[in-house]
């Protein structure tokens, strides 16, 4: 009892935080726009990009927020993430026992995380509702099951992930089916079943108590048809890697990865079930766990049902053991220890909560308490409406939910997180552009087309300049001016006669604008945030002194910061002190690996001409790395210089794997060096004819490489190809040097 009433202690100080969630924006604008209008919208009203394109989504849960938001603001927001990630807890513990107290304090991260205020918040709490509603109802008979159809009615108005609630209505009643074919459980599971059945065919009714009726299931199939476009670009849509690296680096008793925890329960308990003649129990442990794998978001819909089925399959399995073993005195002190152990593990994990140690020391957008997180740009919201700058306003995907939120009422948005108007197309489009020099011709093609005037762009250390590399150069760009610049993000006017006075009286040099604009005084988790970010935008912008000083006041405040001490060690890899930027580089591994800078290291040991230990360190890159294909482009040309082409192929063939399937864009250079290198490899070997076709392929896909002429040049004249040797090297010829 006192261990799951800490749990559930632990459970609130998880779920407040502050505000981070993308998508909460534009669902807050959505009940704002319901308010107003007085009329549920089924096309788009918020965008200039995909302004009427059909588009259906449940407005309850954003007609709930926006009233939070007039009530108490975006703290009452984070008190309402506390009160669901409580809820979930609550639900799920409701007749649990000691394991799946434990289990859940474990999956208490992936619950919190998947509370924070956002429509996907109600699926949660009304998933752990049926499951735990169900699942009673398979052990006793007994459950309220009544509240299934208006548990229904709500879920199918706050969020598309109502139809979990039908798989899993299914799950329930594979279940008991299953059960039916042992004769000693048949009429007992009978029972349950047609008692359950009535009240789950009403929920079927139920889901037509919204504005659209049957209609919502389109929203369904078109959330569907937008799904391969999620899985490539959207981090929650990815599948989960799991490799040997990934076990290594996420087995810490302090902070284990949640999900991979509850995958080696689940290992356990579904044997366990199967041995039992449970089923059911091992088929929805199992369809569950593969979910999770193929898509990272619904990894949370796994640990609910591991909290009360997979614990109930071990309870039931250690219960007799625990009767059998030992005496009471023995049950007793054994009884102790693990409640202590809970116990002292759930008071760690609350102060690091507190203390904000759990999100400084990863890159995480929220902070321990309520209100906004630091990561929005706030305060460029407030330059742009105070300046009256012109639309139309391109903005990135991920802050175009606040965008909408926050600036909606004058301006429509470029594109947001409600994927279904939008389209593979613009989200595709949107994230190339971000990527794409400013004078570039499709830039121009752009801001033409969509009348574009201004530019607002999310610098925070939340991957800003993996999405946005390009930061100095619009800075000196003629085409778009800045006019505005601090340690979240920065505002471009595109040059054009109509914004040619607020230029002249904006802009802004990014060589000297201070960075922070205003230096925090306090030393508490906002001024480390402040001082973090404010050290990777004047990285970007190559004032490498002011960034490294910046570091220095962030570390001061926290010194356990992985991602921190990875930047200095770029920092001082630039200014070439490689063994102090390699110093930097295995504390930051040490503090939080990731593949990012295992990928630095690599590069580090390779100038270094530390070849086995670049070798290394580009292998846990790539099993780290969410688009491992350049770690492992360079983990195969390490092996051609260490004399081992055999092993260079192998690595070629995975990058070759990983590669995206479109041979454009930014991926073209990544393949002439996979092709070439596939040519050297063969060329090393003696195989000719294969070294010809890749080094052919080569130059088919860059042309403008003089060297891959002259390579393609010298395997024609080994084969006896004169004539094709002389053309290659007329065509080198003409490229200069090139």
């Amino acid at each position: 009892m006192v261990v799951g009433l800490a749990v559930l202690v632990y459970a609130f100080l998880a779920g407040l935080r502050t505000v981070t969630d993308f998508d909460l924006g534009w669902q807050m604008a959505t009940g704002r726009w319901v308010s107003l209008h007085h009329h549920v919208p089924s096309n788009d009203v918020f965008s200039y990009t995909a302004s009427g394109s059909p588009w259906i989504y449940p407005v309850g849960s954003g007609l709930l927020f926006y009233a939070t938001f007039l009530l108490g603001g975006f703290a009452l927001l984070s008190w309402l993430g506390a009160a669901a990630c409580t809820a979930t807890a609550g639900l799920l513990l409701r007749r649990g026992s000691t394991i799946s107290v434990a289990l859940a304090l474990f999956a208490m991260p992936v619950f919190a995380g998947k509370t924070t205020p956002r429509a996907d918040m109600f699926t949660v709490v009304l998933f752990a509702a049926f499951l735990s509603l169900l699942w009673e109802q398979h052990e006793t008979g007994r459950a309220k099951l009544w509240l299934l159809p208006p548990l229904m009615a709500a879920w199918v108005n706050l969020h598309l992930g109502f139809i979990a609630g039908f798989a899993l209505a299914g799950g329930y009643g594979m279940v008991e089916c299953l059960e039916l074919a042992w004769p000693d459980r048949r009429k007992a599971a009978w029972v349950r079943l047609s008692k359950a059945l009535p009240w789950l065919f009403l929920t079927i009714p139920a889901t037509l108590l919204n504005p659209w009726g049957w209609g919502i299931y389109r929203a369904i199939l078109r959330q569907q048809e937008v799904t391969a476009a999620h899985s490539e670009r959207i981090s929650e849509w990815l599948p989960y890697r799991l490799n040997w690296t990934v076990i290594e680096n996420n087995l810490s008793l302090r902070h284990p990865d949640p999900f991979l925890v509850l995958l080696f329960v689940a290992a356990l308990a579904i044997p366990i079930a199967l041995a039992k003649k449970q089923l059911g129990a091992a088929l929805l442990i199992t369809g569950t766990a593969f979910i999770a794998f193929q898509h990272v978001r619904f990894q949370v819909l796994f640990c609910e049902v591991m909290v009360v089925v997979a614990a109930g399959v071990l309870s039931s399995a250690l219960a007799p053991l625990f009767r059998r073993a030992g005496s009471s005195r023995h049950k007793l002190i054994f009884a102790a220890v693990v409640s202590s152990f809970l116990l002292l593990l759930v008071i760690v994990r609350s102060a690091d909560l507190v203390t904000n140690r759990t999100y400084m020391s990863a890159t995480n957008l929220g902070s321990f308490g309520a209100g906004l997180s630091w990561w929005f740009p706030e305060r460029a919201a407030t330059f742009i409406e105070r300046e009256n700058l012109p639309p139309n306003i391109f903005n990135s995907f991920n802050e175009g939910g606040f965008f909408t939120w926050r600036l909606g009422t004058k301006y429509g948005d470029y594109i947001d997180g409600r994927n279904i108007p939008f389209g593979a197309e613009l989200l595709e489009r949107n994230h190339s552009l971000m990527r794409t020099p400013p004078d570039d011709p499709e830039w121009l093609k752009e801001a033409d087309r969509y009348h574009l005037n201004a530019m607002l762009i999310p610098l925070g250390r939340y991957h800003a300049f993996d999405y946005f590399p390009y930061l100095r150069q619009f800075c000196a760009s003629e085409n778009w001016r800045p006019v505005y610049l601090d340690e979240v993000s920065v505002v471009f006017l595109r040059r054009t006669p109509a914004t040619k006075d607020l230029i002249e009286k904006l802009q802004i040099d990014c060589r000297t604008a201070p960075v922070p604009q205003v230096p925090p005084k306090a030393d508490d988790s906002m001024a480390f945030n402040q001082w973090s970010n404010a050290a990777t935008v004047l990285h970007g912008l190559g004032r490498n002194a002011e960034a490294l000083e910046a570091i220095s006041r962030a570390l001061s405040i926290f010194q356990d910061s992985g991602y921190l001490h990875a930047r200095r060690g770029s920092l001082l890899l630039d200014a070439q002190r490689f063994s102090e930027a390699k110093q930097e580089f295995l504390l930051a591994v040490e503090l939080q690996p990731t593949g990012e800078v295992w990928s630095l290291l690599g590069e580090l040991y390779h100038q270094d001409g530390q070849l086995p230990d670049a070798i290394h360190a580009w292998e846990q890159a790539s099993d780290l790395l969410r688009d491992p294909a350049p770690a492992l482009l360079s983990l195969a040309y390490a092996n051609l210089e260490a004399h081992q082409p055999q092993e260079a192929l192998r690595f070629f063939d995975r990058t070759a794997r990983e590669i995206e399937p479109q041979n454009t864009g930014s991926d073209r250079s990544l393949m002439a060096s996979l092709a070439h290198g596939r040519a050297v490899a063969y060329s090393t070997l003696g195989d000719w004819t294969h070294a010809v076709q890749f080094q052919e392929e080569t130059v088919r896909i860059a042309p403008d490489r003089n060297s891959d002429w002259l390579y393609l040049a010298d395997l024609y004249e080994r084969i006896g190809r004169v004539s094709d040797a002389q053309a290659a090297k007329g065509r080198a010829a003409s490229l200069g040097n090139r």
